[in-house]
């Protein structure tokens, strides 16, 4: 059975790919250049995506830059700690826009399951990983496409994760065999070769849930 599987290169969409590959799907990995800050973040999903085997990994470029409208793709500082609210690394309509480019290669390689590393546990607050909007965008997926509407395939966001904390999806992740020293978290890289900020909230939430799982980060040896 063929799944596209959203990879970003981070923790989460990494370790949805081991599970969709340890569930015996046949993985087409999808990622997006789109003016994102942490570009670095591609680097580490071409590895991920080497390491734990594909079908094929398709990169697709676009520029979010030219809307703007968070600290990742515009000039806005990226926060640091894990603020209250929607913070300002929310882009906007990322997980649809992307959702979107994996339905249309789901249509045209007729793959009824879409992964997608989403999670309300251990997060930074984007409306866009809530349940109810997965279960939104199925429903849309099943009216809005030719396949569907003829009958002939009916479409599933996966969302494996979703009820995860941090540390149970590190957990998992290394048990599935995941070498995260291959991944990458930090929305703001330093230096050259860069290294993690350790500040922002998402870097915060990667060291949680390494101290929750009881396991060293291999990125910080």
């Amino acid at each position: 059975m063929k799944a596209i599987v959203l990879l970003s290169g981070g923790i989460d969409s990494s370790t949805t790919l081991a599970i969709a590959k340890h569930e015996g799907f046949d993985c087409f990995a999808l990622s997006f250049a789109y003016g994102q800050r942490h570009k670095i973040e591609l680097e580490a999903a071409r590895k991920v995506a080497n390491h734990i085997g594909v079908k094929e990994h398709l990169i697709i470029s676009f520029d979010l830059r030219k809307i703007g409208g968070s600290a990742l793709t515009s000039e806005i500082d990226v926060p640091s700690g894990t603020p209250e609210g929607i913070p300002v690394t929310y882009v906007p309509a990322r997980n649809t826009i992307f959702l979107s480019f994996a339905l249309a290669w789901a249509e045209v390689i007729e793959a009824p399951y879409i992964f997608i590393g989403a999670n309300i546990v251990d997060y930074s607050g984007y409306p866009d990983c809530r349940p109810e909007y997965l279960q939104a965008f199925e429903r849309m997926a099943n009216l809005a496409t030719k396949v569907a509407v003829e009958g002939k395939l009916q479409f599933k966001i996966q969302a494996p994760l979703l009820y995860l904390t941090k540390g149970e999806i590190i957990k998992k992740g290394f048990e599935l065999g995941v070498d995260y020293s291959l991944t990458w978290s930090c929305y703001n890289p330093q230096g050259e070769p860069p290294k993690p900020c350790l500040k922002c909230p998402s870097c915060l939430y990667r060291l949680k849930g390494f101290e929750e799982a009881g396991i060293k980060d291999p990125l910080l040896r």
